[in-house]
């Protein structure tokens, strides 16, 4: 990816970010301890970035930094912010595992469409999503007994399979009754006979849409499920 390309999709992710919360760049800027100017250039794509002008920005949007430092970087690896919280110390409702970002926006689009509203944790890798779930790392203040209600888990992941990741989550007793839908591009057999024998709740065959996720949600317990109302049409005069 050329530089021009990586710094104008890392100034709207935290355009993006800044938007979801509701401030403005002075208010950022202030909570980061950077110029206003400085975040005006970050967000137009005309500013390079350092990696502890990041880590400062990554806090101020609560969210992971790697959340901001891969889109930096502009790798496969890819973090959507939570939809409810701050991965770091708040509690999500559902995990998604996912390194592409246009299947992740997808899923995250689907789940909007189902009305579903509670919040939503994006991991671009296996390792930073074990690192939460285990509450290690840079998650190491969480509390282990606040884990997801669901993870939604690719296979094909960078650093770590998302078998592996399977494994691990269903081989330790603090996770494994962690419900898993696993994302997938294909019903590979032999994948999908190692899953079912790991206790995976069901598959969504990628790219995930409203009716894929209507099919899947219908099999599952979704009772903490929070959904919003219907937009109600506006009365005549």
């Amino acid at each position: 990816m050329a530089k021009s390309q990586i710094t104008t999709r890392f100034g709207a992710s935290v355009r993006n970010l800044r938007h979801r919360m509701g401030i403005s760049q002075e208010t950022l800027a202030e909570r980061a301890d950077l110029h206003r100017t400085y975040i005006a250039g970050i967000e137009g794509g005309v500013r390079n970035v350092t990696l502890r002008s990041i880590e400062k920005l990554a806090g101020a949007l609560q969210v992971p930094t790697e959340t901001l430092l891969l889109q930096a970087g502009g790798g496969s690896g890819w973090a959507e912010p939570s939809s409810g919280g701050a991965a770091g110390g708040k509690y999500v409702d559902i995990v998604m595992v996912e390194d592409n970002p246009d299947d992740a926006e997808l899923a995250l689009r689907a789940f909007r469409d189902a009305r579903i509203n509670n919040s939503i944790q994006v991991f671009g890798d296996g390792e930073g999503a074990l690192d939460y779930l285990f509450c290690k790392g840079r998650f190491a203040g969480r509390r282990i007994e606040d884990q997801p209600q669901l993870v939604l888990l690719d296979l094909q992941l960078p650093k770590m399979s998302g078998l592996e990741v399977l494994r691990r989550l269903k081989a330790d007793k603090q996770t494994r009754l962690i419900p898993v839908v696993i994302l997938t591009i294909s019903r590979d057999a032999s994948d999908i006979s190692e899953c079912r024998r790991l206790g995976v709740e069901s598959y969504l065959i990628k790219p995930v849409n409203f009716l894929r996720l209507s099919q899947v949600t219908s099999q599952l317990n979704l009772d903490w499920a929070l959904l919003k109302p219907p937009v109600s049409e506006p009365r005549g005069l």
